[in-house]
């Protein structure tokens, strides 16, 4: 099956079953058209996967979320007068992370080529219908846009008309994210007909987009609007395959990624709900919701104290905890 909250995006996902493709190519193209949609998904900073491998009968994880540069310190904030970084614009960037992690979920568990895969993306960006609640979207949000040179360009097509943003059902078109997917099919190309393997090839598409031309353009437009983003920055990033956290629910076995997501209050509130017979109190009753909620605050409140980067550990853990307030639980 092909699910995603994007229609054109599940038919690119069922398109690359038709074309004998596994999940994983199913998922990379799926990723790759809802990610040039322009919504809740984009061609930056994070892609997070959960694969069950049936050679091996294990579930991996994939970390593919982007970091902050070398430069993004707190020091460097406060001499521009912030109390946090901001949260929108060229500062608030991390380097991308999903371009990285959907080559590296193609390579080493895919069975399709990179070109396979993005087609459908790069029929997209060539134009698409947008859709009526990403063009609102945009209008909405012009004014925040105009302040960057590139965005106003893209998304408002009728610039200096009462609506500036697409219509709905207008045909969306984003050359230069077309031009990049391209690159990358490019040096895909370029690779096997230097007699590259199919993994190697979809890696000269990697290293095409974190250490070469299109490296160099990135970091080149994200210096310019003031972004702190270096070669060096792309270069050092890779995705990374970790354990995934798991627990048994009512004998099913639940997986998320580690704590570096939020992923495991989930986890920890079902060890919680396991202890109670929701069956019996009726689905959507007000004391199933209860119960539910109550589990889930009490998760959230360990998230919101213990979770944290799993690479830097905090300082003064330990004084930390012994200071950490007990949430109350309500009745449950």
């Amino acid at each position: 099956m092909a699910i995603t909250g994007k229609p054109l995006a599940a038919t690119a996902g069922a398109m690359t079953f038709q074309q004998g493709g596994n999940a994983v190519d199913a998922a990379c193209a799926m990723l790759a058209a809802t990610c040039t949609m322009w919504d809740v998904l984009s061609w930056g900073g994070e892609t997070q996967a959960l694969i069950y491998n049936p050679k091996t009968k294990k579930v991996i994880a994939l970390n593919a979320m982007g970091v902050a540069p070398t430069g993004a310190t707190p020091d460097f904030f406060k001499r521009k007068g912030y109390n946090f970084p901001p949260e929108n614009g060229p500062l608030a960037a991390t380097t991308p992370g999903t371009p990285g992690g959907l080559m590296h979920m193609l390579a080493h568990y895919g069975t399709l080529s990179l070109a396979q895969v993005l087609a459908p993306a790069l029929e997209m960006a060539a134009g698409y219908p947008i859709e009526a609640q990403t063009a609102n979207s945009i209008e909405k949000n012009k004014a925040l846009l105009k302040q960057w040179p590139y965005s106003k360009k893209l998304f408002l097509t009728h610039p200096g008309q009462p609506r500036e943003a697409p219509e709905a059902g207008e045909i969306f078109v984003q050359q230069d994210l077309l031009q990049t997917l391209t690159k990358l099919v490019e040096a895909e190309k370029a690779a096997l007909q230097q007699g590259k393997s199919r993994k190697e090839a979809i890696m000269a598409a990697y290293n095409r987009f974190y250490t070469g031309d299109i490296a160099q353009e990135f970091v080149r437009g994200s210096k310019e609007q003031g972004g702190l983003i270096t070669m060096q920055d792309l270069a050092r990033w890779k995705p990374l395959e970790e354990e995934p956290l798991m627990v048994t629910y009512k004998g099913i076995d639940v997986y998320k990624l580690p704590q570096w997501t939020q992923g495991p209050a989930m986890l920890q509130a079902l060890n919680l709900l396991e202890n109670f017979d929701l069956q019996a109190m009726g689905y959507n009753s007000s004391k199933y919701i209860h119960t539910v909620y109550q589990a889930m605050s009490l998760a959230f409140a360990d998230r919101d104290f213990y979770y944290g980067d799993p690479l830097a550990a905090p300082k003064n853990l330990l004084k930390a905890c012994s200071a950490r307030p007990t949430p109350s639980s309500g009745p449950a």
